[in-house]
């Protein structure tokens, strides 16, 4: 038995115990700890019990007995945040909720062209349901093979897609969420339009779980393109990646479905440290761009738009060289060699890392200014920049200094954040595009964000958890 047990009342352990059964209430130390970190390995909790329970009904009951009780309750989908706001605090008051067991795709609406699926479901088990149904669901992660739904809904997640399809938000149609209280909130909605008062959903969604507990979810479906076409190129500078996006976006329209800017910087750093890695282009270049087209006319379609829109980059000198991928496998691995850019930059060393997003003509100007913010605090840094430019998302990392000491830079942390963000906010940006604010981001947010919001989410959370019992100290 976990001896951190005391920490809440046996009493009261085995009562939550006793409603999801003890094969489902995980007390032993080593059942637990996969719980209780993430997967940055910044935070590290306590807890003296993880419930997984099996149905809304079983989560209803736990949550009306930590209302009863004010026990603070963690909810938790796959663990891969990366903000903190999955893990419990140290005090080993708090209850870890999992809702992996709640995964089961419920129904799937071809004519609707809707999923409705629980909260546990893994994202690429409902994408491969989706590909099975003819259809198409967008959203897309490099953590898609253990990231779950509910978790993508409370983080608002974002990814590669968000340029044609939207983010978590935009493919949320409905909602069903169990309240602190209980209570059971069932707006398992299919309509594209309704009108009828506030938009209840979106509250819960990007709350991460301070709000209630998602447990299942309307979400949008699309026609499976019929033709799908990958292009990497090398480009001399992100001004020139800037034009390539307009001119794409002018030549494709709509079939334009993402737009990667990659860095020299982790490009060579996943050529050297990715195993199985494949230079894309035969040449060196400052900056690359990772472009898919899809079209729902043909695959011929499809070929002929990206050949179109590289064919007049390469007129122009917006484009310096590029390559179309010449098979589905090899189209796969161009977007390996993007997935793989974040673990790419681990052997450099301790790493400092943003998640922004500022306008999206803002960016070649965010860029400049930010490395001259990132020198001044520590001369030597190094940039590693890569992310969605086709929706403004940039993940602005820094790796230490070649040869420098890891914990000395990771004391900087505070200083490179507040350089950095400063830059974002002078282009009226955000701290935080697609990954939430958890623990990471809760006093920058309180400290930097309009008075009179902060003061509107603490209504709202006070309305909705007057106990403060939902996931306390993520967020607000």
């Amino acid at each position: 038995m976990n001896d951190i047990s005391r920490d809440i009342d046996p009493a009261l352990v085995e009562r939550f115990a006793v409603i999801v059964g003890d094969k489902y209430a995980l007390r032993d130390e080593q059942d637990i700890a996969p719980y209780l970190t993430e997967r940055r390995g910044l935070w590290h909790g306590r807890t003296a019990l993880v419930l997984r329970p099996g149905s809304v009904d079983e989560v209803s009951r736990i949550m009306r007995l930590a209302t009863e009780t004010g026990t603070p309750i963690v909810p938790q989908s796959g663990n891969t945040g990366l903000v903190g706001a999955q893990v419990p605090d140290t005090s080993g008051r708090e209850i870890v909720l999992s809702l992996s067991r709640l995964n089961s795709i419920r129904e799937i609406d071809v004519l609707s062209n809707t999923v409705t699926v629980e909260a546990g479901v893994i994202l690429q088990t409902l994408q491969e349901a989706a590909d099975a149904a003819d259809r198409l669901f967008p959203l897309s992660l490099a953590a898609q093979g253990s990231c779950q739904i509910g978790g993508n809904l409370s983080s608002n997640a974002g990814g590669t897609g968000v340029l044609a399809y939207g983010n978590a938000r935009e493919l949320c149609l409905g909602v069903e969420v169990v309240l602190p209280t209980g209570e059971v909130f069932d707006d398992l909605r299919k309509l594209k339009k309704d009108n009828t008062g506030y938009d209840l959903k979106n509250l819960f969604v990007g709350a991460e779980g301070t709000l209630g507990i998602i447990t299942a979810a309307v979400l949008k479906l699309f026609p499976k393109p019929k033709g799908r076409e990958v292009a990497f190129a090398g480009l001399s500078s992100p001004e020139a990646a800037l034009s390539l996006l307009s001119l794409a976006m002018d030549r494709a329209g709509a079939a334009l479905t993402a737009f990667e800017l990659i860095g020299q910087r982790p490009y060579d750093f996943t050529l050297l440290h990715a195993p199985g890695a494949v230079r894309p282009l035969a040449e060196d270049w400052p900056w690359y761009v990772l472009m898919q087209i899809s079209s729902g006319r043909s695959a011929e379609d499809a070929r002929a738009l990206i050949e179109e829109v590289l064919s007049e980059g390469l007129e122009q000198e917006i484009v310096g060289d590029a390559v179309i991928a010449a098979s589905l496998a090899q189209g796969d691995a161009f977007w390996n060699f993007r997935e793989v850019l974040p673990d790419a930059q681990k052997p450099e060393g301790a790493s400092i890392k943003h998640d922004i997003s500022v306008p999206v003509a803002a960016i070649p100007q965010f860029i400049e200014k930010a490395a001259g913010a990132v020198q001044s605090v520590s001369p030597g840094a190094r940039e590693v920049c890569f992310g969605h430019m086709g929706d403004g998302n940039l993940h602005y990392n820094i790796s230490r200094p070649v040869g420098g000491d890891d914990e000395a830079f990771l004391a900087l942390y505070h200083a490179m954040n507040k350089a950095v963000h400063d830059v974002v906010r002078s282009f009226h940006g955000s701290i935080s595009a697609e990954h939430g604010i958890g623990q990471l981001k809760r006093d920058e947010l309180i400290a930097t964000a309009p008075p009179m919001a902060i003061e509107l989410m603490r209504r709202v959370k006070t309305a909705f958890d007057p106990a403060g019992i939902m996931n306390p100290g993520k967020v607000i």
